[in-house]
């Protein structure tokens, strides 16, 4: 597979210091230093493939390493930390993504035989090795940046393929249950759904139970199985982002990003903050703005 990761490093050499797309639907790559404040966010549901470089991902209570040659899929929308690192002879972090579409994957499990039940299944995320299969698939999906003409009519082709091939190794339970509405991840998929769109709300268990068709007791299992958090932490999560960007892009103070987010005290808030980012929210966003307002940053350049 030596020659493959290098093709690909090669066609994703392109890439920024963050999300920058391809041309090829769902297909996104970046390298190089990213921002710290920017790989504390909520990560879409995706197939991240690394290339160079290492990553490490921290959901709730759990930290997974990955590295060139592996691959991490996250199944639901999920709040995360990440770090990025060189490789060890100073090559920059490089990888690339595939963003999931439930209904790509729903309409490719059309054509598949159904398999047989597993058993219980644990959180909605995972690392894994990417097989050779796998790794060809990516290649041939990003030489279509090469020929975007080719894009609309072969890149559904290889999504499709890069679906089956991640439906065949360890994570394939991940997205046929995102793709079955009746699994307790697809349940737990649409109660994360309504507490992102209702975080600055009180969070109310029983409701979120009872809309995903669960008692509370095992809905709060099943939440905490999938995400490594409970729904309170994953709400709390949520609300300590957004909060952060509101101060960071939105120009609030304290005060009233704190009471945006649903937080009835500034100064429960302003210790939970610190808490989660490592310093009060003012010092935070101000270190975050001079650092993309440095000279030579590429924020600042844009």
């Amino acid at each position: 597979m030596k020659d493959q990761l290098n093709e690909l490093r090669a066609l994703a050499a392109g890439a920024a210091n963050r999300r920058t797309e391809t041309g090829i639907p769902r297909v996104a790559m970046v390298k190089g230093a990213i921002p710290e404040h920017e790989l504390a966010a909520v990560y879409d549901p995706m197939v991240n493939l690394i290339l160079q470089g290492s990553k490490s991902m921290t959901v709730g209570d759990r930290t997974l390493h990955y590295d060139p040659a592996t691959y991490f899929v996250m199944s639901i929308d999920l709040p995360a930390v990440g770090t990025v690192r060189p490789s060890a002879s100073g090559e920059p972090y490089l990888a690339v993504s595939l963003t999931l579409d439930p209904a790509v994957v729903s309409a490719l499990l059309i054509d598949l035989p159904k398999p047989a039940d597993a058993g219980e299944h644990q959180a909605g995320f995972s690392v894994a090795a990417v097989s050779a299969e796998l790794m060809d698939a990516w290649v041939r999906m990003l030489r279509l940046m090469t020929r975007p003409d080719d894009i609309p009519a072969l890149a559904p082709a290889y999504e499709r393929e890069i679906l089956y091939r991640v439906l065949q190794g360890p994570h394939g339970w991940m997205l046929r249950d995102i793709a079955n509405p009746d699994t307790a991840l697809a349940r737990i998929g649409l109660a994360i759904q309504w507490i992102r769109r209702d975080f600055a709300k009180p969070l109310r268990i029983d409701t979120l139970a009872e809309k995903t068709a669960m008692s509370p007791s095992a809905f709060h299992r099943h939440f905490k199985t999938v995400t490594a958090m409970s729904p309170l932490q994953f709400q709390k999560r949520i609300r300590l982002l957004q909060a952060r960007m509101l101060l960071i892009a939105g120009g609030r103070n304290v005060t009233a990003a704190a009471f945006d987010v649903g937080y009835q005290s500034p100064t429960q808030f302003s210790r939970e903050y610190a808490r989660a980012f490592g310093l009060p929210p003012t010092q935070d966003a101000a270190r975050i703005l001079e650092t993309v307002r440095a000279p030579g940053s590429l924020r600042a350049a844009r």
